[in-house]
């Protein structure tokens, strides 16, 4: 900024002091050429170089002023109507790329970025809004309407349990995205991951298939693994959220009887671990848009979910210094694989000498 300010005054000061000396040099000049001609004798008055001088500098600075004008104030000008836009709330508001100075130039680019990313924010906080009100409202809904229905006394005993269980998963619903939301605000703004200590990975994911298994096992799905001894540095709550949202999204989206793979190996840069299955696969559109909050392929939301679980799975990843691949066909399957650096050994604790 400051290359910019120091850049523009000293062109306006060459400027200034390039239409002085020009005017000062062509006034002396043609005095003393026709002063030389007895019929212009009049040139000889100490009054009249100062006359011309003045006459050319102003029109010289008249012109200097259209040209500074032209060049600095009418920008300027845009600048400030543009200014008053944003600040009502406009954020479709865009300056033109035709000013002749590159400092000029480079403002009004910057300004239309900033402006563009402050439509982006605020279409993104719009939808983040729209989008938490949608998610709190169904079970809120639900388990308004099926107390008020438990209130009736000639119900059966089946359909009060039927509406109790609905009533706890709408609340675990809710309890769910609360801490989805929570997490994500939290990892959202933090670079570094803490509480690192050293655990198996292998050994974690299949903690995570015996949290799941109620899920599969009524599926009556089958589950290929092969997984090397893998000890890995880092957080393990954070990894564990991972493996629960990875393989709980391949169970929901496999058939009754598919087929889930695990497969876990280290190498000697990155520890590789593959999530697929033989469901439902998903689309290029679908793919390009899964990490993103809230995005659901059930435009209906008539499936479980709220569109957190891979956009937890992407930052925690990301977070870990990793990152994270998906391959899918319609109808063929997905495969989701996980990329972690193979952490460095943490360093020894000093011992003191006893």
């Amino acid at each position: 900024m400051k290359k910019s300010s120091t850049r523009l005054g000293v062109i306006f000061a060459a400027l200034v002091f390039f239409v002085i000396g020009l005017s000062s040099f062509f006034v002396f000049s043609v005095l003393n050429l026709i002063g030389r001609w007895p019929m212009f004798n009049w040139v000889h008055n100490p009054f009249m170089p100062s006359i011309i001088q003045f006459i050319i500098s102003f029109w010289a600075g008249a012109g200097l002023f259209v040209l500074v004008g032209h060049n600095i104030f009418v920008p300027v000008e845009h600048f400030s109507e543009a200014f008053q836009q944003v600040a009502k709330g406009d954020f479709s508001v865009r300056l033109p790329y035709r000013y002749h100075l590159r400092e000029i130039r480079q403002m009004a680019d910057n300004f239309n970025l900033m402006v563009q990313e402050l439509g982006s924010i605020e279409t993104l906080r719009n939808d983040f809004v729209n989008n938490v009100s949608h998610e709190f409202k169904t079970p809120l809904a639900a388990i308004e309407g099926y107390a008020t229905l438990l209130q009736d006394e000639a119900i059966t005993p089946e359909e009060s349990r039927e509406y109790t269980k609905i009533i706890i998963d709408s609340a675990r619903q809710l309890s769910t995205l609360s801490s989805n939301i929570l997490l994500i605000s939290r990892l959202e703004n933090q670079e570094i991951v803490a509480q690192k200590e050293r655990f198996q990975l292998d050994e974690q994911i299949r903690q995570v298939l015996l949290i799941l298994e109620k899920f599969w096992s009524e599926k009556e799905q089958e589950l290929e693994i092969d997984m090397e001894d893998v000890l890995y540095y880092g957080n393990a709550g954070l990894l564990t959220q991972v493996w629960i949202n990875l393989i709980h999204n391949a169970i929901k989206f496999t058939p009754k009887g598919g087929t889930i793979g695990i497969r876990l190996n280290k190498g000697p840069r990155w520890i590789t671990c593959s999530i697929s299955d033989d469901g439902i696969g998903m689309s290029e559109e679908v793919r390009r848009h899964i990490f993103e909050k809230f995005y659901q392929a059930d435009t209906g939301r008539t499936g479980q979910g709220n569109g957190l679980g891979l956009t937890l799975v992407n930052r925690i990843v990301q977070l870990c210094g990793g990152y994270i691949l998906v391959e899918s066909i319609p109808g063929r399957g997905s495969c989701f694989t996980v990329k972690l650096p193979v952490e460095p050994e943490p360093p020894a604790p000093e011992r003191r000498p006893t």
